[in-house]
């Protein structure tokens, strides 16, 4: 093999070892892998993840998720990281005045709350997944994506007295959650959603309407809740409705 052949192969081992790193990476800097500039095709649309709420009453899917919701656009709470979220710090967050009556209202679809100089509206709908893709619901409505705060609300109608049940959520990142205005869990740090992730006390689901409130933080990253209430013995609760009044 002579001089000019060995430069070529080397040139040419060279050029495939550089593209084939290139091509193992996942992005710049600070993006995630399903980050919708990168992997989203379908325009900016909610469909995919979500429907209009119907008239007809929802009822938890075959595992117990709660899927129908009340969302508010994403409020606007940069961090640059996600390592900030301490019990101390989130209770500080959550405990902001964000818009009036955050704490005891039931908004109606299309309702408008004023954060700041900042109008933002109350969406219901029923995801068509067992986990709640805020991510995906800020980006189909062209509103920010990272540095959020998500509020969410739904109501579950009892048959009857539920005692001893637990709330059982997953979220990313940090979350709050409450049950007729009593606090049932607290996420905090920098969380993937895992279903079941955190458990709460024993509750008591009243017979008729239940009134579950939820609040999601997140810096850079992905957003998503899921929610369910388990029994005594640890199985989903199914025999429920869920409404949005």
């Amino acid at each position: 093999m002579n001089f000019k052949q060995k430069t070529f192969l080397l040139a040419l081992s060279l050029f495939i070892l550089v593209g084939s790193e290139l091509k193992a990476q996942p992005g710049s800097i600070g993006r995630q892998m399903d980050d919708p500039a990168l992997t989203d095709t379908t325009g900016r649309s909610i469909d995919a993840y979500f429907a209009p709420v119907s008239l007809e009453k929802s009822t938890p899917d075959a595992d117990g998720f709660i899927q129908r919701w009340l969302l508010l656009e994403p409020i606007s709470k940069p961090n640059r990281s996600n390592t900030v979220f301490t019990d101390s710090y989130l209770r500080a967050a959550f405990d902001t005045l964000y818009f009036p009556n955050q704490f005891t209202i039931l908004p109606k679809d299309g309702d408008i709350v004023n954060v700041g100089d900042t109008e933002l509206a109350w969406h219901a709908l029923d995801s068509k997944l067992f986990n709640v893709k805020l991510f995906r619901f800020a980006y189909g409505l062209a509103k920010p994506i990272y540095g959020v705060v998500f509020w969410a609300v739904t109501v579950v109608n009892a048959p009857e007295d539920m005692e001893n049940v637990r709330m059982a959520v997953g979220s990313n990142s940090a979350s709050m959650w409450w049950l007729n205005g009593e606090e049932t869990l607290l996420l905090s740090g920098d969380r993937r959603m895992v279903m079941d992730d955190a458990v709460s006390p024993r509750l008591t689901l009243k017979k008729g309407k239940n009134i579950v409130r939820g609040v999601v933080i997140n810096g850079p990253g992905m957003s998503d809740f899921c929610v369910r209430f388990l029994d005594e013995k640890g199985e989903p609760i199914k025999n429920i409705t869920v409404t949005c009044e």
